[in-house]
């Protein structure tokens, strides 16, 4: 007898509350082992692979890819007593497992599927098949699957394929467009479906929003004809020009957006800038690229400056430090974490090393070079985006001079690094041809007064411009 096994979406990261399905690595009927990588899920961190817990078969994806689906919704169904003979039956279980169908057998009768949506319940042809055959539901699922209040589809009764009728009492529709749906205060039992199987999609939603909107009473559903009532449509969306390219927010482009909005609206930001002569810090990574210990790592100005951020940090350990709002204190952190905002293709990620004043150069080139090419890979695990206590943004690699960097959340500073530029120095009493760099720190001013962020940026600025300062911190 089958026994079916549902794999929920797990919380791969502190807070998270949904994830995308990027990608199956496995198709229904394919042979699962416990351990076995079956999706590739894009959170708002990272993209992350998730192996599978159960060993079986591959009854049924539950989500399609492309989708974005909540933590804690079933997302693939896995039979896990393979080879069993028995007739396939329905089956309930306990709250922590949903009710899952068994898949009727491939026969070429077989009816067309309903489309199974992240929570709602089984395919119709598993239910409609058994009344045709004289055969009982044994499990008593659909009543079951009444008695919960919204979470289960009821099995609709057979029906003509191209039969034309009302949207069913119970609307087929996702979470997310659920959610919409209660966010802009529409009646899914009034919005006709135009997706397959009458599934209920996030632009009918909107046109049915927009369509109930003051001055759109008479309007047809579509909004891409001309409206007198444009004027009072949904903001933002009906007034976009012609050609206009829309582009979803979500994953970390989402994350982010957020983040930065809290960031910037909660602590009050001061940035402060000073330019460095760089000379001999360039000419100490021309001599560090051909030692032996730091062979096959990428060894930059950056590296450098990564390594006198955490020295200064640890000569003003006070700046190491974020705020608690609801204990409405500082709290100074023992070790230095070092983010460094890293641009992907997915949007801006900071992984950050752990300890990093803790670690002798070599060590933190090859952090930093790991972490950089992991996040750039999108394959950054949520451990390492989290704990972070002071970020490097290097802005300098696209050109630009400094700039006035958003702290990263709970943390209480942010060095950006400029471009490096040849300009006219005043170097021993001569003006020369110096390589020069500009140094912005952003600080929070709540537990970093200017005195103390003043310090920790000279401090840095005394490290680049001539390294070996850095044997007295």
């Amino acid at each position: 007898m089958p026994e079916i096994k549902q794999f929920r979406l797990p919380d791969v990261g502190e807070g998270l509350t949904e994830a995308e399905i990027v990608s199956w690595k496995v198709k229904e009927g394919d042979a699962v082992a416990v351990n076995d990588v079956i999706v590739e899920i894009e959170t708002a961190k990272s993209l992350v692979e998730l192996p599978c817990p159960y060993a079986g078969v591959v009854a049924e994806l539950l989500v399609p890819e492309g989708t974005t689906a909540d933590v804690g919704a079933p997302i693939i169904a896995v039979d896990v007593a393979v080879g069993a003979s028995a007739p396939p039956v329905q089956a309930t279980s306990s709250l922590a497992e949903d009710l899952v169908p068994t898949p009727p057998p491939v026969t070429e009768e077989a009816p067309a599927r309903q489309p199974v949506l992240v929570g709602y319940g089984p395919r119709a042809a598993a239910t409609a098949r058994r009344p045709r055959r004289g055969r009982p539901d044994p499990s008593g699922a659909a009543p079951v699957q009444q008695a919960l209040h919204g979470a289960f589809v009821p099995s609709p009764s057979p029906a003509p394929a191209q039969a034309p009728g009302p949207v069913p009492a119970a609307v087929l529709a996702k979470p997310p467009v659920r959610r919409l749906a209660k966010e802009l205060g529409v009646d899914l039992a009034t919005v006709d479906p135009t997706g397959p199987g009458r599934v209920v999609t996030r632009a009918d939603v909107e046109a049915a929003a927009a369509a109930a909107a003051p001055g759109r009473d008479h309007a047809a559903p579509g909004r891409d004809h001309a409206d007198p009532g444009r004027d009072h449509a949904v903001p933002g969306r009906d007034h976009a020009p012609a050609g206009a390219v829309r582009i979803p927010v979500k994953g970390v482009r989402k994350a982010t957006a957020r983040a930065m909005v809290a960031s910037a609206f909660t602590a009050p930001h001061v940035t402060e800038w000073v330019e460095v002569d760089v000379t001999r810090t360039l000419k100490l990574v021309r001599r560090l690229k051909e030692d032996p210990a730091l062979a096959g790592l990428r060894v930059g100005p950056l590296l450098l400056v990564a390594r006198a951020f955490v020295l200064a940090l640890r000569r003003h350990p006070e700046a190491n430090a974020s705020w608690d709002e609801d204990a409405q204190e500082i709290v100074l952190h023992p070790a230095v974490h070092l983010g460094i905002a890293a641009a992907t293709p997915r949007g801006l990620v900071v992984p950050n090393v752990k300890g990093a004043d803790a670690l002798a150069l070599p060590d933190l080139a090859r952090a930093l070079d790991e972490l950089v090419r992991t996040a750039r890979a999108g394959r950054t695990q949520p451990a390492d985006l989290q704990g972070g206590t002071a970020t490097i943004t290097n802005v300098g690699v696209f050109g630009v001079d400094g700039g006035t960097p958003i702290l990263n959340p709970g943390e209480s500073v942010i060095l950006a690094v400029g471009a490096v530029r040849e300009k006219p120095w005043v170097h021993k009493g001569r003006v020369r041809p110096r390589s020069v760099l500009q140094l912005s720190l952003s600080f929070d001013h709540r537990l970093v007064d200017g005195e103390l962020g003043s310090k920790l940026l000279a401090d840095v600025a005394r490290v680049l411009e001539d390294p070996s300062y850095a044997l007295a911190l």
